[in-house]
């Protein structure tokens, strides 16, 4: 099974209003490796060349903050999805 099966058996409660926020987007321009679209499993974070800015797809966030930690200028903001949105996970 690969992780976009695994992600594909993930169910969301999608909300109008996103938890990430890019701080500023001048500084993605700057940012050599863009480690955020590399290092979100859910893809959440794409650099467009042609817009030249970091397009997000907020309602895909498994919440695990790992492209938050590794932004190396701490450029984006992220807070839990409000109560009863996001994602929903099964344990067992």
């Amino acid at each position: 099974m690969t992780l976009e099966d695994k992600l594909g058996l993930l169910t969301y409660k999608g909300d109008h209003q996103t938890h990430i926020k890019i701080t500023d987007a001048k500084v993605c321009l700057n940012c050599p490796k863009k480690p955020c679209v590399t290092a979100c499993p859910a893809g959440v974070y794409t650099w467009d060349d042609v817009q030249k800015k970091i397009i997000m797809a907020y309602e895909n966030c498994v919440e695990c903050g790992a492209a938050r930690m590794m932004c190396p200028f701490y450029n984006i903001e992220w807070v839990p999805p409000r109560g009863g949105f996001g994602v929903a996970y099964k344990y067992g």
